[in-house]
């Protein structure tokens, strides 16, 4: 019943827009829909793609990854958002959430807590504080998520103080976490998580980010401590080349109060060349190392550690519409991949996405 209710919601929205006018008003009402296709030559009987891909997931068939419909509620003092979504994303990344809990994309109030300083307190469910990469593909340089993106939080639920500098250079933000993306607090733990965020815009050309994660993703009976930080850059060098580089660190003990951690880490860097006001293409280079299987399970000798590449082209066919097509391949240590049905040490997909964005 929520997937048809949501799909009345997107049919809605697009059309409600031609009906609008450009009056200003706190009300923003916006949709996004992205679906996609990818062939993976790892040709899963199943149709779904390794577990570590959690965003693009399905092999071999026209899906939706996301489409949902937000409304965002904006004053001087208050503000709230409210988003409801379906596709093969809310499958996937919120799987161990129940219900209809599934099918919300966002939903948090805010208010502000100062007169003269930009100082707001939220919560409720939010977009992650860690990564460059969000669930809405539009955003991110690339067609698929790299594979730190899609290991690490895209969403998240709590409260949360942040604090923006008046020359808007510095953004500084505090959390308290339900758990690593979770909305529901695992069964038998009743210690919160913590988090921060620190992000330096000197210029419009420069972004450089500080994010982190200190909690557990076990009952309080068998807690293991997670520590885990996230540090990006971005930088648009010329007019037309950008480059992001990032690096995720994590280490979670071994056993409870033990001195000894299992520790993970991932380094990517992208580079995006813009060829026309209407086409980019962007190459991505990455390695991602997690030898205990922290993060992502192979039940093999050297765990998961496998380098990433990937080259996509992007052609936006309006302001609200963009179309895009890459080719990727995995290399990893250990036969942890699947080739023509397989196990190997390699795979290759090749997937296209379009994606509408309106918002007024």
């Amino acid at each position: 019943m929520i997937k048809k209710t949501v799909f009345v919601l997107l049919v809605f929205a697009f059309n409600s827009f031609a009906q609008q006018d450009s009056t200003k008003s706190p009300l923003l009402i916006s949709a996004y829909l992205e679906a996609y296709y990818v062939y993976d030559f790892g040709n899963p009987t199943d149709h779904n793609r390794p577990d570590f891909a959690y965003s693009y997931n399905r092999h071999n068939e026209v899906n939706l990854n996301l489409g949902f419909v937000k409304a965002a509620y904006h004053t001087e003092q208050t503000r709230t958002n409210l988003a409801l979504m379906t596709g093969t994303y809310s499958n996937a990344n919120l799987a161990s959430e129940p219900g209809v809990i599934k099918n919300i994309f966002e939903a948090n109030a805010g208010v502000k807590l100062s007169k003269n300083k930009n100082l707001w307190a939220d919560a409720g469910i939010f977009a992650s504080h860690i990564g460059f990469e969000s669930a809405i593909g539009k955003d991110c340089w690339n067609v698929t998520r790299s594979i730190l993106a899609d290991n690490s939080p895209y969403y998240e639920s709590g409260v949360k103080v942040c604090y923006t500098t008046q020359n808007e250079k510095w953004f500084i933000s505090g959390l308290v976490l339900n758990g690593w993306q979770r909305i529901y607090r695992i069964s038998g733990s009743q210690i919160p998580a913590l988090g921060h965020q620190v992000t330096y815009t000197p210029n419009a050309n420069v972004a450089l980010n500080s994010s982190s994660f200190v909690g557990s993703v076990f009952p309080d009976s068998i807690r293991k401590m997670r520590y885990f930080h996230n540090f990006y850059g971005q930088f648009q060098l010329t007019e037309k080349f950008g480059i992001i580089t990032g690096f995720d660190i994590g280490a979670q003990q071994q056993a409870k109060q033990s001195q000894n951690y299992h520790v993970w880490y991932s380094p990517v860097l992208i580079t995006r060349y813009s060829l026309s006001e209407k086409v980019n293409i962007a190459l991505r280079g990455e390695y991602y190392s997690d030898p205990n299987q922290v993060m992502i399970e192979t039940s093999t000798l050297n765990g998961f550690q496998t380098y990433s590449y990937s080259l996509n082209i992007d052609y936006q066919i309006t302001p609200h519409a963009v179309w895009r097509i890459e080719g990727r391949g995995f290399n990893s240590k250990d036969k942890v991949l699947t080739l023509n049905k397989q196990p190997s040490s390699q795979n290759y997909c090749v997937a296209t996405s379009l994606a509408i964005s309106l918002n007024r």
